[in-house]
């Protein structure tokens, strides 16, 4: 699940470039701010909340050049490589960037990461900064080993509503509905779903919403416990099914496969008209924000939740994506470069500020007592739509690909690709990742 964003290819290229060692290098930090060797090392993620992180980092080596940041930023797909191999080798940076879950696990069970337990035990301030049901997301084993770090990012089905106007439709609100609105875009020549298959993830939104709303968030639940033969349960070969037939309907975008998400291709599609509607991350409309004021200003982008199913045991309020994200603290880092960590994540992040910033950006800070900010933004009809959909859900889920182990998420990932390219079967799919369990 921030996120994931755009970088230029060119960009990615030199990204992906860089020594692993980086963590244990000095050089200019963000601004040209000299840092030295022994300086806490951060990496970000590009795109939305990129200009939001540099600003508050910015602020901290200002103010404090004993403990100064230096912080990189990372094209999305590359960066989830890039972490794991080099906190596997013990030369992460000091600000270990994570979405919880299965991840996080694999960095507590490999010694890789502080146990921040009795630091919120020393500091209930920064305890009580957080919406319960966030924090709750950087434990492991009842023990907490990351804190939020920025806004609460459910997936959205987001849409263009001079396109639904032309062919006098309306949003779907079930199943029925969204297949039956496939024919009648391509009537028009409109692409009734925009999709960054390249990716991958993306087509990860549409197998977790349909198994939530036929099955209930247990289901998920039970994969993730790593109960036997989990992926079993009926709900996933059914939302598999219904995903090729979406498939073979038409209903995504033609060389859906080859759209990159993490160069904004798909979010892209929606705001230039060629398709009528998305589903992805809450973290997109920051990016469109950006990319498209235009339509954002003059109100062209519309936006709502999941469609229910019928006879499905899910409440059509639940929710996936990802609660937040996270920071870890490197176990591997100095001293100093530990201390200066915990004293940015007590008193460098979530200022009132670095608050207002996430909230101008487009994006609903994981914090308390912010619905007056929300209602005053001139985003006041996203923001607030996002932040009742996270207070009012009855279950929110992680993004499986960071619940999961890494070695099942990228097995997920394998393999619903090839449900999205019609090349395996639902049945192959459940057997195959079946076979993972425990892994």
């Amino acid at each position: 699940m921030n996120i994931r964003k755009l970088r230029t290819a060119a960009t990615a290229v030199a990204a992906g470039a860089l020594a692993l060692t980086l963590a244990a290098c000095g050089s200019a930090g963000p601004g040209g701010a000299a840092v030295s060797a022994d300086s806490a090392t951060m990496w970000g993620l590009t795109g939305g909340n990129q200009p939001v992180l540099q600003k508050s980092v910015d602020a901290w080596n200002s103010a404090h050049a004993g403990e100064s940041i230096k912080l990189d930023f990372f094209a999305n797909d590359a960066y989830k490589t890039k972490v794991r191999t080099a906190v596997g080798a013990g030369q992460g940076p000091t600000f270990i960037y994570g979405w919880g879950g299965g991840v996080l696990k694999s960095y507590v069970d490999a010694g890789q990461v502080e146990d921040l337990t009795s630091f919120l035990s020393q500091n209930p301030d920064v305890k009580d900064r957080y919406l319960p049901s966030v924090l709750q997301n950087g434990q492991v084993n009842g023990k907490q080993y990351a804190i939020p770090n920025n806004n609460a990012q459910p997936v959205v089905l987001y849409f263009n509503k001079d396109l639904f106007a032309k062919i006098g439709a309306q949003p779907p609100t079930t199943w029925d509905e969204l297949m039956a609105l496939v024919p009648k875009f391509k009537a028009a020549g409109i692409a009734p779903f925009a999709l960054g298959g390249q990716s991958k993830w993306p087509d990860l939104m549409w197998l977790e919403y349909l198994v939530d709303r036929i099955g209930g968030p247990q289901a998920f639940a039970d994969i993730a416990a790593n109960k036997p033969s989990a992926w079993s349960n009926p709900a996933v070969a059914e939302a598999l099914t219904k995903i090729q037939q979406l498939v073979d309907a038409g209903g995504f975008v033609n060389g859906f496969s080859s759209i990159a998400a993490d160069s904004n291709a798909d979010q892209a599609l929606l705001y230039t008209g060629k398709a009528a509607m998305i589903l992805q991350g809450g973290w997109i409309y920051q990016g469109m924000k950006t990319n498209a004021a235009d339509a954002i200003k003059g109100g062209k982008i519309g936006w709502t939740t999941f469609p229910a199913v019928a006879g499905g045991k899910g409440d059509p309020a639940g929710i996936v994506g990802n609660p937040s994200n996270f920071w870890s603290v490197s176990s591997k880092g100095t001293d100093a470069q530990k201390k200066a960590a915990l004293d940015y994540i007590k008193s460098g992040m979530f200022t009132d500020a670095d608050t207002q910033t996430l909230i101008d950006s487009g994006a609903v800070p994981v914090v308390k007592g912010i619905e007056g900010k929300l209602a005053a933004s001139p985003d006041k009809d996203f923001l607030t739509f996002v932040y009742g959909m996270v207070k009012n859900a009855p279950s929110f889920t992680l993004s499986w690909d960071q619940a999961l182990s890494p070695a099942q998420g990228d097995a997920m990932l394998a393999n619903l690709d090839q449900i999205f390219l019609k090349k395996i079967t639902p049945e192959q799919f459940v057997s195959t990742m079946n076979a993972t369990i425990g892994k």
